[in-house]
């Protein structure tokens, strides 16, 4: 019967699948691929190319390979938590656990509170809820990491039998699951912490309550599914009962830890008629002509677009239009100012905008003439808050199309500003911006908000608004605050308004009397106003009556006098009509707070806020993730999506965002679709080998875009860093060069004072007879090199170099905590050196920048990942003004991917050049001979002295303070050059 038996759809299968991996599959190397792939042989893989055969396809590629990279990072962090818990057998039978760890901890008890009945055609529980309760005697800070875990975050509840008695050291290199006898593993997402009554505490605006004592209980979620197969195997086959058997509950990073609500998405696009606008369907597939979704195509054409502030001047738009004639509207010079308002030639009744990319297509005969008519801006109100915010930045011709982004070519500002033009020219469009990074989002905001876009329409979501550089918040609770302080705020001038008008009664109560008080007050007074001052029979009226009959004298009476100048009537009129505009501002704006009178809770304001009021908001591609399911059902809406650092988001998470809300009658109501990035810089991080390189993995859409030839544009012009430096990586780009600033503004054109040279390679030798080390596996290190590099931080701090200009980036994980205690050990705590900006890897430090950058490569022996050309490109990329990077030379200068970069820097001495008489900042001008003496340092020990004897000459002549400073590593015996080593490994 069986062989005629109808199978099981592969959509039903994959609703019946486990989102979390268990114990079968976590340490299965037949499924999940172990990180030592060696490129060669074939693997049971999916793999992401270029094309793909239908949106099923596409959707159930990724999410197989994303399902196994993340058990594969699954099985890292339970490796290492549960070898860190030291899990041992006691005398007695039972467990008992002889090291701690930051992300795990003993379970007190467990029991499974609630088993839902099924939905009906299903076989497996509605919900299954379980209670799980742990004892945080831990310290304050990973208490509150504890204590902080929030609604959908995701934790395992892991089982170890240790058979190894008390004592008995783990071994790194033998099998991980019988050596510390872990037997099962289920994942769990948690839905709260439970207060002293029992109940869940629900997140929100209300700051927690302080529990008593250590103990915390969490009610947590558990797979349906699984639930049901575990109970069936205990049913049918007397398996012992997994859930009575937890000892251990872990959990992750809140920054890895997206994997369900992932994969949960993509099960979700599956089971629905997932709608890509017709437009973007073949393009994302990999089919038909890869520039079909240019703008330049769409038969929808806008010819006429208000470029609002983008131009500065008449020059500045001739010059972003080259080979275009300009026709301005008008003749006099003196009006052709911006705000300008451009008129395109419309394409052979296809194509809209300006011209296409490699301008192969261009017709000869066509007619390439832009018509542009400057605009004024109308009069918004007396007072000088009204005047709108300007953009400054002189955009380079490049900067006005499309877009591909070498580093430092103002990919942020150029997203600002389309943000910008699309909010002016389309205001009842919402835009949506998704970036990789927090910081990213953070850096956007920041320069959004000095733009003449309303505070009331901008809207953040996510986390991450914590770390916004600014007293204003943008998270939805924040919006909501403000906007409740602006109704208020508004309805005090509406009461200033009435008592200046002399009318009785409470009319800003609400926005519902104020709005009454608009409609039969104000408005009928200037009705009034106007019926008396407009042009009658073609005559004039007199100049005085547009000020005498003006009927708000007296509530303007704050504004800066006297509101009428008296020269003109038009002039007057214009005025009148700007105080009217700022008048009835408050009311529209009073008339869109007035739902939120009517929307009592905290939620549901947030959730109105969303949806209607505001107009740009901003998530990252992680929170699309995650939260996608209940955006969607609230109705959330967007006609724009805007994505900054695409080439860093993983295909599938690009993706989602295309797909947060609902079709309109079976279409998409996505309109626009920006995409900002640079595939020559890092790709999205994939930690096992196998999947980044068989099933290239690590290819961004954007990339993807790039390979299969959809027209981009290249911002051609850097302006972060000096010419010189920027030499290091421009010949990984077509055409950068400079924007004129880089060589005109003093901080580029002086020298790097202290030093002889901008940017140096500088040899170092290994240190006591070591070179790198490797305390654990793919933990490398090298003391030389850290050392060296503090010594010289230190050096350009005691030259007065500000410690928050100065970064120290290195390419290793381990090396990162050498430098960090090197640092503490020093000079971190003596107030005449400081810390640096930040000590961090390159790969983390992708998309910031600091003006000088001190870089440690580590390797000795082997090359390693800096062989990836797009590494190298972010790490010569992130300084302004001084580069200095140690390495050792003889091993680098032979590696052939990175000759272009190493043939320049090997030009220059391989010793550091110093003038330790110069101070910060110099006159000299970049380039120029010093007059000072130059010092050549040989090596690291010498280095060290020199400025262990600087300090102390410093010191002595200031005699009034005295700090002492660890004596230089030279002096310090062999052994204990391991021991700043010993804390490294513990501290991983």
């Amino acid at each position: 019967v069986s062989r005629h038996e109808r199978r099981i759809s592969q959509i039903q299968q994959l609703n019946q699948m486990p989102l979390y991996p268990t114990e079968k599959i976590i340490w299965d190397e037949n499924i999940v691929p172990t990180e030592y792939y060696s490129g060669e042989g074939c693997l049971a893989l999916p793999k992401l190319n270029l094309q793909f055969l239908t949106l099923h396809d596409y959707l159930l590629r990724n999410f197989n390979l994303f399902r196994l990279e993340s058990t594969y990072e699954i099985r890292q962090d339970i490796e290492d938590s549960v070898s860190r818990m030291k899990p041992w057998l006691s005398e007695y039978g039972g467990v008992v656990f002889g090291g701690w760890a930051r992300m795990a901890q003993p379970i007190v008890s467990f029991t499974v509170v609630e088993v839902a009945k099924p939905n009906i055609g299903e076989n497996w529980p509605m919900r299954v809820r379980a209670d799980v309760t742990i004892n945080l005697n831990v310290r304050d800070n990973i208490k509150d990491e504890w204590e902080g875990l929030r609604k959908h975050d995701v934790c395992f509840l892991i089982t170890v039998r240790p058979t190894q008695p008390y004592g008995t050291k783990f071994d790194r290199r033998r099998p991980f699951v019988e050596q510390t006898g872990l037997v099962y593993v289920r994942g769990c997402e948690i839905q709260g912490m439970l207060d002293e009554k029992g109940r869940v505490i629900e997140e929100g605006p209300e700051p927690k309550p302080r529990l008593k004592g250590d103990c915390r209980t969490y009610r947590v979620f558990l797979d349906p599914n699984q639930y049901q197969q575990d109970m069936t195997n205990t049913i049918q086959n007397g398996a012992e009962d997994v859930y009575e058997t937890f000892n251990i509950i872990m959990r992750r990073k809140p920054k890895e830890n997206n994997f369900k609500a992932v994969l949960e998405t993509i099960r979700n696009l599956m089971n629905t008629d997932c709608v890509v606008p017709d437009w973007l369907r073949d393009i994302i597939l990999g089919y038909g002509d890869p520039s079909s979704a240019h703008y330049s195509k769409m038969p929808n054409q806008i010819a006429t677009l208000d470029f609002n502030d983008t131009f500065l001047s008449i020059d500045h738009l001739k010059a972003s239009f080259p080979g275009y004639s300009i026709k301005v509207t008008v003749d006099n010079p003196v009006l052709q100012i911006p705000p300008f308002r451009i008129t395109f030639p419309i394409k052979g009744g296809t194509g809209k905008k300006r011209k296409d990319e490699d301008g192969n297509e261009e017709k000869p005969e066509e007619v390439k003439t832009l018509i542009v008519e400057p605009h004024v801006i109308p009069n918004r109100g007396p007072y000088p808050y009204n005047q709108p915010k300007r953009n400054t930045i002189q955009f380079t011709h490049t900067q006005i199309e499309a877009i591909l982004g070498p580093p430092g070519t103002g990919k942020t500002d150029v997203a600002v500003q389309i943000i910008s033009n699309l909010y002016h020219n389309f205001p009842e469009q919402r835009t949506l911006i998704v970036t990789h990074s927090n910081q990213a989002l953070n850096q956007l905001f920041e320069k959004i908000m000095a733009l003449d876009i309303d505070e009331r329409h901008l809207l953040r979501l996510g986390h991450g608004e914590e770390e916004l550089e600014t007293e204003k918040d943008f998270s939805r609770y924040g919006r909501v605050n403000y906007v409740l302080a602006r109704r208020l705020e508004l309805l005090r001038e509406v009461g200033r308004l009435q008592e200046s008008l002399g009318v009785p009664g409470d009319v800003s109560y609400t926005c519902e009397t104020a709005g009454h008080f608009f409609l039969y007050q104000v408005m009928s007074r200037w009705e009034e106003y106007i019926s008396k001052v407009k042009v009658k029979g073609g005559k004039l009226p007199d100049v005085t009556d547009v000020s005498s009959f003006f009927p708000f004298h007296q509530y303007f009476a704050n504004a800066p006098q006297p509101i009428f100048k008296g020269k003109s009537y038009e002039e007057d009129m214009e005025i009148a009509e700007g105080c009217f505009r700022h008048i009835r501002k408050i009311f529209t704006q009073l008339e869109e707070f007035r739902a939120f009178e009517l929307l009592r809770s905290g939620l549901d304001r947030s959730k109105y806020l969303l949806v209607k009021e505001a107009k740009i908001i901003a998530m990252t591609c992680t929170h699309a993730a995650l939260k996608r399911h209940d955006l969607v059902e609230l109705g959330f809406k967007y006609d724009n999506i805007l994505m900054e650092e695409s080439a860093q988001i993983l295909e599938i998470e690009t993706f989602i965002p295309l797909l947060l809300q609902n079709p309109q009658d079976g279409f998409s109501r996505l309109k626009r679709w920006i995409m900002i990035g640079d595939h020559h810089q890092l790709p999205p991080v994939i930690k096992n080998m196998a999947f980044q390189k068989y099933s290239n993995m690590e290819q961004s859409l954007f990339t993807r875009f790039v390979r299969v030839g959809v027209p981009t544009v290249d911002l051609d012009a850097q302006g972060r860093a000096r010419a010189s430096l920027c030499k290091l990586y421009n010949w990984r780009y077509k055409n950068l060069g400079n924007l004129p600033h880089v060589q005109l503004l003093p901080e580029f054109r002086t020298a790097n004072a202290g030093f002889l040279y901008d940017f140096q390679l500088v040899n170092v030798e290994d240190f006591n007879g070591v070179g790198e080390s490797e305390p654990n596996p793919y933990f490398y290190q090298n003391l030389g090199e850290a050392e060296y590099v503090v010594a010289l931080f230190m050096y350009m701090c005691l030259l007065g170099y500000p410690a928050d200009k100065i970064s120290i980036l290195t390419t290793y994980n381990g090396q990162k905590h050498l430098i960090r205690d090197v640092i503490n050990q020093r000079c971190g705590n003596n107030p005449l050196i400081g810390r640096p900006n930040k000590v961090t890897t390159v790969d983390r430090f992708q998309g910031q920048q600091n003006d000088y950058i001190l870089l440690s490569l580590v390797r000795t022996k082997a090359v390693g990942h800096l062989r990836d050309v797009r590494r190298l490109v972010v790490a010569m990329s992130r300084a302004r003004l001084g580069l200095y990077i140690f390495a050792r030379v003889s091993l680098f200068q032979n590696c052939f991917e990175l000759t272009p970069a190493f043939s320049q820097l090997t030009a220059r001495p391989l010793h550091l050049h110093i003038i330790p008489t110069e101070r910060f900042p110099t006159a000299r001008q970049n380039g120029e001979r010093p007059s000072h003496q130059i010092h050549v340092i040989k090596n690291m020990p010498q280095m060290a002295n020199f400025v262990y004897n600087m300090y102390m000459h410093m010191i002595q002549s200031t005699c009034h303070y005295q700090q002492r400073l660890l004596p230089p590593p030279a002096m310090i015996e062999e052994p204990e050059t391991t021991q700043t080593q010993e804390p490294e490994v513990e501290g991983e």
